[in-house]
């Protein structure tokens, strides 16, 4: 029997349990009675049980995750997810810069922004999915810690890659010795999928849009988590928003957060603007937390794209769109707070991880949102600073570090101001399965996101 990661129902509901209880539902008994009959906790990292489970159990599943859907959420008020609630939440929503419009961001700033969020994500994919202690053996063991470049297998002992492998999709084509251009990636297929929803609809798009687009342009065999349920809901007949809820226990991780950086790049000094295009995109696949990810970071980088703001002005500027009192709201305020605490990163990590390690899965929207506002924090908006501090920080290390990479890219204003340890072996091209974008080189992105920047 074939395992499909992210959508069988044994596997969906354990995270579905987790989840439950951390948006303020009682899952106890539903829990209680999933291990009466038998049934395992979800995956801890990966997207598939290694063995299928029984028809009754799978069945019991289904029926538990309708039940769980159905228990009322005591954060329900805090944390909504339609966006004139959300609004009306945000007691500092920014208004645009007056009397005149912000100016675009130049091509070399956005092509900075495109090489930095693919160099950060090249950096995070070998060791996507490793736990904390064995990313820092690693890089340890070729005299690459604290991270200052790409990762190397030359000189790692044969039984420490033993006990921590390479992400093995990402090591023929992500470590140091390996790279030959830019190898496709979820986080820089969805950028090219937004850079393709606007050149089509515009900046009124629908999340039906989004949802048709989808269809269109992106292989069921590239999503993820979120992704993977709202896509498959979708084909179910199921529209949005319910996609996002629909027996999906991932609509609070990250997936809708690695969309947000064409929203923010198109909207220069319009972080309100940013964050509503981002919502409407992110309500296709996510709630909640969720969805203020991606409000987040669109609205982050809009005050970026400007030129004008540092990191600290950016983030601050972040946290106007999302609710003061949601949980996002306070991992951010305290990752920051963390960051400007320490000198040392390391502690500022082993922090984070203590906090919400044990409660939250790795690809979480949370602890990897407090995670990328700690490294550029603490990096004072550095790009290798930034990068390498993100992905040492382990959980999502190639979505955190392309998240960082892209905002500290776009704050450096040009890819001249990127060491070209970086840069040089992208050698200006990409890999992707979206559209016509294969082989695109990074300078043509970024006039392309000028057009659209520029756009009435």
């Amino acid at each position: 029997m074939q395992r499909l990661t992210w959508v069988q129902p044994e596997d969906l509901l354990g995270h579905e349990l987790r989840q439950a209880a951390q948006d303020g539902r009682q899952p106890s008994a539903i829990a209680a009675r999933w291990r009466a009959a038998g049934g395992a906790e979800a995956p801890a990292r990966a997207g598939a049980s290694p063995e299928p489970a029984s028809g009754y159990l799978r069945h019991l599943a289904e029926d538990l995750m309708d039940e769980l859907a159905d228990l009322p959420s005591t954060l329900a008020e805090l944390e909504p997810t339609a966006l004139d609630d959300i609004r009306a939440a945000c007691p500092t929503w920014p208004t645009p810069a007056a009397p005149a419009p912000t100016a675009p961001p130049t091509h070399a700033a956005l092509e900075a922004a495109w090489l930095g969020r693919a160099v950060g994500c090249l950096l995070g994919k070998p060791v996507e999915k490793l736990p904390l202690d064995a990313i820092r053996q690693l890089a340890e063991s070729t005299g690459n810690w604290p991270l200052t470049t790409y990762f190397t297998a030359k000189g790692v002992p044969p039984e420490l890659l033993t006990a921590h492998p390479w992400n093995r999709r990402s090591a023929p084509t992500s470590l140091a010795e390996n790279i030959d251009g830019m190898p496709e990636d979820d986080d820089l297929n969805y950028p090219l999928l937004n850079l393709l929803l606007l050149r089509r609809h515009g900046r009124t798009f629908t999340t039906t849009d989004v949802a048709t687009l989808w269809l269109d342009e992106l292989p069921a065999g590239r999503t993820f988590t979120a992704e993977r349920v709202a896509y498959r809901n979708l084909l179910l007949g199921l529209n949005p928003p319910r996609t996002a809820r629909h027996r999906n226990p991932f609509r609070e991780w990250i997936g809708a957060l690695i969309r947000a950086d064409v929203h923010g790049w198109t909207n220069p000094g319009d972080p309100a603007a940013a964050a509503e295009q981002a919502h409407r995109d992110a309500t296709l696949t996510h709630t909640a937390n969720g969805v203020y990810a991606a409000m987040f970071t669109a609205a982050t980088i809009a005050r970026a794209a400007t030129g004008t703001a540092d990191i600290h002005t950016c983030l601050r500027t972040g946290l106007t769109v999302i609710p003061p009192h949601c949980r996002l709201t306070a991992a951010i305020t305290h990752a920051v707070r963390l960051a400007e605490e320490h000198e040392d990163f390391d502690t500022v990590v082993d922090e984070l991880h203590a906090t919400y390690a044990d409660t939250h899965h790795w690809v979480h929207a949370i602890p990897n949102t407090a995670l990328i506002a700690a490294a550029l924090t603490h990096a004072n908006g550095d790009f290798t600073g930034s990068i390498c501090r993100a992905v040492s920080g382990g959980w999502d290390t190639d979505s955190n570090g392309a998240t960082t990479g892209g905002v500290a890219a776009l704050l450096a204003g040009t890819p001249t101001a990127l060491p070209d340890r970086w840069t040089a072996p992208l050698k200006n091209r990409l890999a992707t399965t979206v559209g016509d974008f294969d082989g695109t080189g990074f300078d043509t992105l970024a006039h392309l996101t000028l057009v659209e920047a520029t756009r009435p």
